[in-house]
């Protein structure tokens, strides 16, 4: 398995490039980049590896403008010192999510996830879904948008699409306005807090109604 890893802390990347020679003795590390810049020119000038190790914070800025230069459709396992609760958002579209310092047992478990995948199609990233997420973790507005998976594909839902939100079987799900629904990987917990309350109001325990599709209240 041939590796990228995109880290701007030396400390940081020789305890990964340690803990993966330790897990997987066959991993060839190719190269260690630290900034945006080196990592877009890397993927110009080379094939891309079999999976990469991003980590969000880099030396010249954050890792989804690499995203807004080229397309990238090896699988990402982010790296970052994000607390754990506000990186479910990046479990949607990337194999997963390692926290630092890296343990060798999650380390472990985020490969054998790589090892188990049917296929890249589902893995690629963009910039959009990236954005997205940062957001949420920065806390600087509420949700525009919830990204879903859809088949083999990702899609970005506008809130304003939105009808409401509903949990059935510990599955939480969001339906739009056209009468479709789409799993979410939030409890309608977290969505309360992500979606703006002027908009949205939890009718009970497994609804949250946007106010638009209210027609009527007895």
């Amino acid at each position: 398995m041939k590796v990228l890893v995109v880290e701007d802390e030396k400390s940081a990347a020789k305890r990964l490039i340690t803990l993966l020679n330790e897990v997987d003795p066959a991993i060839q590390v190719l190269q260690v980049i630290d900034t945006v810049k080196k990592t877009v020119q890397w993927f110009r000038d080379h094939d891309g590896p079999d999976l990469m190790f991003l980590d969000i914070q880099l030396a010249d800025g954050l890792s989804f403008e690499i995203f807004d230069q080229i397309s990238i459709s090896c699988p990402v396992i982010f790296t970052t010192a994000y607390d754990q609760y506000a990186l479910k958002a990046f479990e949607v579209y990337s194999i997963d999510y390692l926290l630092k310092p890296v343990e060798s047992g999650k380390l472990a478990r985020s490969l054998d996830k790589y090892k188990k995948m049917t296929g890249p199609a589902e893995q690629v990233v963009n910039s959009l879904t990236l954005k997205d997420a940062l957001e949420m973790l920065q806390g600087r507005n509420f949700k525009e948008r919830f990204i879903v998976k859809y088949g083999g594909h990702i899609r970005s839902i506008p809130t304003g699409q939105i009808c409401g939100f509903f949990s059935e079987e510990k599955v939480t799900f969001l339906k739009t306005y056209e009468g479709r629904k789409y799993v979410v990987d939030y409890t309608l917990e977290q969505i309360g807090d992500m979606v703006d309350p002027s908009a949205f109001f939890r009718i009970n325990r497994k609804y949250i109604i946007h106010l638009g599709a209210i027609e009527d209240v007895a």
